[in-house]
């Protein structure tokens, strides 16, 4: 891993004094504690290290700063006002463009954020689009696990705990549990996703025809029109006397137009193919417009087959067969019978927090979820690694239970904390005090669940793409253990000692 080359950060100029609002003292002693965190923890150098490293790793040969130090001593500080970035816009809650504008505001944001220098350097919302990417997520866990190891006081106990907490925290027992993360998706109607398709083409046509590419077609505006008509008469032809016959006749009209609208697409995408020199685009623009294109021209027939079958054909599309969304992969159909929320269209979630409700262990699921009881081994295995040892506790509703893992438990000397799925042993079990007691602290780990999505995820994850939302999630996971750390009590400062008479 490269080593970070010394540097001497800018002078940082003392923060105004703010009277008559608690709120705001309040957040600010947060940030304050979080800016001690980075550094004593040495995250925010690791962090620095790793992406140093990613450079060096994805530069082309010659291309990578190894011997240039002014190119070393930039990317550092650029990598330094990722994290801290990316942790502010956790906490705040804000998109990139209202980060940005947020920065410029705030004389608070742009000393954590480190851009409080004569002349304020803003981080834009493209530079912050980037930054959100400075790091995968296999290397945000590595710092992750670097800030809990630190609260811990490192896998060897006797070494002092470097955060100033006044009680380091403990990794003896866990509670588990599994969330579906949504995709920033609208509901998947199968019609729907026919209009989206629809107007992501026309656009992309307007776009070439305005850059003087052109093909003989009806105008798009038109097409447009057309396909909105439908779309209205698709959503009342439910309220018609004859409702099924009226939606069976409407998307056979939505999918002659859709297939019109296709073959022009893909004219004008072999139109761009060839002559995209005769435009103003450059051929990187012109790969955008054509990938574009492509993306939805390549889903649109199993699109028009799944609507058709449904509505048409009236017979049930597997789950792991439909196409949820044009222009997400990898979410999947997830049931979970929760109060408001019967389906979910998203990824599955796995979260172990311990007792001070720090994340310790995280998996965001990409592939189909999985039963609740085949995470436990698996987070089992990270805990012991990243801590040294096993656990003494685990515990997690009936969705962890099986047989095998009671055995696996048991092997393990774990005390087996997990709901039981039969009645009669739940009844059992719940006359012994400590699983009553692990029952009972299991209620928090719902509202861990709620803070999560609610504020470190704002709600929504608005990231495009498996890989993004992925990173995304590392990342809020991050800031959720560091605002949890500033939120704990700190170490009493030491008195200085009087002096020798």
């Amino acid at each position: 891993m490269p080593k970070i080359i010394p540097f001497d950060r800018a002078l940082r100029p003392a923060l105004p004094i703010i009277r008559g609002n608690v709120d705001y003292l309040l957040f600010e002693g947060e940030l304050v504690r979080i800016d001690d965190l980075l550094r004593q923890s040495g995250i925010e150098d690791l962090f620095i290290e790793l992406r140093l490293e990613a450079l060096f790793e994805t530069s082309a040969p010659g291309e990578a700063p190894k011997s240039n130090v002014q190119q070393i001593l930039r990317a550092q500080k650029h990598a330094s006002r990722a994290i801290r970035c990316m942790v502010l816009k956790g906490l705040v809650g804000e998109g990139f463009r209202g980060l940005s504008r947020r920065i410029a505001e705030c004389a608070l944001f742009q000393w954590f954020c480190a851009v409080d220098e004569l002349i304020v350097d803003v981080p834009s919302k493209s530079t912050l689009q980037r930054y959100s990417e400075a790091l995968p997520p296999e290397k945000l866990r590595v710092v992750i696990d670097a800030l809990t190891l630190s609260a811990a006081g490192g896998k060897d106990l006797a070494i002092p705990q470097p955060l100033e907490l006044a009680n380091a925290v403990e990794l003896d027992v866990f509670w588990m549990d599994s969330t579906c993360v949504k995709a920033n998706i609208h509901f998947p109607v199968d019609w729907v996703l026919l209009g989206d398709a629809t107007r992501t083409l026309l656009k992309a046509i307007i776009l070439i025809r305005r850059h003087g590419l052109k093909h003989r077609m009806p105008e798009p505006e038109v097409l447009t029109r057309q396909i909105n008509r439908l779309s209205i008469a698709m959503t009342h032809a439910r309220r018609a006397l004859d409702s099924k016959r009226a939606r069976k006749s409407t998307l056979r009209s939505i999918k002659t137009l859709v297939r019109v609208i296709e073959r022009h697409a893909r004219r004008y995408h072999q139109l761009l193919e060839n002559n995209w020199g005769e435009t103003d685009w450059s051929q990187a623009q012109a790969n955008q417009v054509l990938a574009r294109m492509n993306s939805v021209l390549t889903k649109l027939p199993a699109a028009i087959q799944q609507a058709h079958e449904r509505i048409i054909g009236e017979r049930k599309v597997p789950n792991h067969k439909k196409r949820l969304s044009l222009y997400e992969d990898d979410i999947h159909v997830i049931v979970r019978g929760k109060a408001g929320a019967e389906v979910e269209f998203g990824n599955t979630l796995f979260l172990a927090e311990q007792s001070d409700g720090l994340i310790v262990d995280f998996e965001f699921s990409r592939a189909q979820a999985m039963a609740d009881s085949k995470w436990l081994p698996k987070s089992l295995e990270r805990i012991e690694a990243l801590s040294g040892r096993c656990p003494s506790g685990l515990s997690g509703d009936r969705g962890f239970d099986s047989k095998a893992n009671r055995e696996l438990l048991q092997q393990k000397n774990v005390f087996n904390g997990v709901c039981p799925r039969h009645p009669a042993e739940l009844k059992r079990r719940s006359a012994d005090e400590i699983f009553s007691a692990l029952q009972t602290r299991r209620a928090q780990t719902e509202g861990r669940i709620a803070i999560f999505k609610n504020k470190m995820l704002s709600g929504l994850l608005r990231a495009k793409g498996y890989q993004h939302r992925a990173t995304a999630v590392a990342l809020a996971v991050l800031t959720h253990n560091l605002w949890v750390l500033a939120r704990l009590d700190k170490r009493p400062a030491e008195l200085p000692r009087a002096a020798a008479a």
